[in-house]
């Protein structure tokens, strides 16, 4: 599969000194090492300087956004489905100084509160049997886009203005759409869900969506004519409107939570669109915490159809959480506009051979006593086979199998507890 991810782009390089180093570049990262640096990357490929990997970020002739395209290609012919979903949201990178590109104090949720930080906002795609990130855009606050010069020494093309993350985030819906990648559903956290034009956008691309919005939301009712905060809705609801269902299995079990759905309500001022709006309300069956949703679908939908799109927007906060834990999306050392493309790209390319090979590895197991394989196990045994291959390689595997043995029969005991407790009254 590392062979099959770095040859779909391959003829985007001219030279063959760009193309090598970029096999390398996605090799490095998908290595053992700590740190993912164009030092270490460059060690780990056998070159006594990091010359070659710093000229592929910096100074090297190719085209990230066609790389970023062909990887969209290779995920969606793998993962495609009419009823995928698309998901967008952002992460952050704490940084120092004031020169990396787009970086300045602002909210980030990797450190949960304001902080010196650069933000980039992706787009995940979840299909039949896997999810992986299919594009990036670099936020750049207004206070980088008012200063020109600070841009062009950043390498920031004159072109670019500023844009919110809901914008990017629709650039990268659109151009996903355009070039024919198939998907049925988009979702988003609030700070998506709550802006109207990012909304009214996916309309017209005929794309249903459920969208978390705040509690504060005001919610129109009665064809615009009334506007409720959504908390105050669900105060009002009785006992009856609410059913238990799961919103898909996740590393605790089947995540079961109580839902109410408002059909056929939350009509915007803008009149009719030809779709079905409606609210959906999540209710925690522990803490009772409520989180809401504002839904739009070109056709009747089902609540459990709702309720799965909801649930997979969580694939994307694991998406962040696999990219920068496996392959080293957040340790990059760049400051330059290109760069960070580059590198972001190149990461997104290993992450891409590791989702599609624990897809393969699941449409290829009969073994049910084992736990299906992780990106992570993926990439140790990755290592174990093809980057640093060991002696002793039966006795890996053995080990790996073991492991996932002992994962598996771990988490059918917790999943059998849960689910008691989840179904009781």
């Amino acid at each position: 599969m590392l062979a099959e991810v770095l040859g779909c782009f391959a003829g985007r390089f001219g030279r063959v000194e760009p193309r090598r180093a970029a096999g390398q570049f996605v090799t490095g990262l998908l290595a053992d090492l700590e740190v993912k640096t164009c030092w270490q990357l460059a060690e780990e490929a056998g070159h006594a300087r990091p010359d070659a990997m710093q000229r592929l970020l910096y100074r090297a002739v190719w085209d990230a956004d066609a790389v970023r395209d062909d990887l969209r290609q290779l995920i969606t012919a793998r993962f495609g489905a009419p009823d995928a979903v698309l998901v967008v949201d952002d992460t952050g990178d704490l940084k120092k100084g004031v020169h990396t590109v787009g970086v300045q104090r602002q909210y980030t949720g990797t450190a949960g509160r304001i902080e010196n930080s650069q933000v980039g906002v992706f787009l995940g795609y979840a299909g039949v049997d896997g999810h992986a990130l299919i594009d990036r855009r670099v936020y750049l606050p207004a206070s980088w886009t008012d200063d020109r010069d600070r841009c062009r020494a950043a390498g920031v093309p004159d072109e670019v203005e500023f844009a919110t993350k809901p914008e990017l985030a629709a650039e990268m819906i659109t151009a996903a759409l355009v070039a024919g990648v198939p998907a049925g559903w988009a979702a988003a956290d609030e700070a998506y869900g709550n802006s109207s034009v990012f909304r009214a956008g996916l309309r017209e691309h005929e794309i249903g969506y459920v969208l978390a919005v705040s509690r504060s939301h005001l919610v129109p009712l009665d064809g615009g004519k009334a506007r409720v905060r959504a908390d105050r809705i669900a105060a009002d609801l009785p006992a009856s409107a609410w059913q238990r269902r799961s919103a898909g299995a996740g590393s605790k079990g089947p995540r079961f939570y109580d839902w109410a759905w408002l059909d056929d309500v939350c009509t915007d001022a803008d009149p009719d669109d030809g779709g079905r709006h409606s609210l959906l309300i999540r209710k925690n069956t522990t803490t009772g915490e409520l989180a809401f949703y504002r839904c739009w679908t070109p056709r009747p939908a089902t609540l459990a159809q709702l309720v799965r799109v909801a649930g997979i927007r969580w694939t994307v906060e694991e998406a962040f959480q696999a990219a920068k834990g496996q392959v080293g999306l957040d340790q990059h050392q760049v400051r330059r506009w290109d760069s960070w493309h580059r590198f972001t790209t190149l990461a997104l390319a290993a992450l891409a051979v590791l989702t599609i090979c624990a897809a393969d590895a699941t449409d290829d197991s009969t073994d049910s006593r084992l736990i299906k394989l992780t990106v992570n196990e993926i990439r140790r045994l990755i290592n174990a086979c093809l980057i640093r291959p060991i002696t002793d390689l039966a006795h890996r595997l053995h080990w790996s199998s073991w492991r996932r043995q002992h994962q598996a029969r771990a988490r059918q005991a917790h999943y059998t507890r849960r689910l008691n407790l989840e179904l009781q009254p």
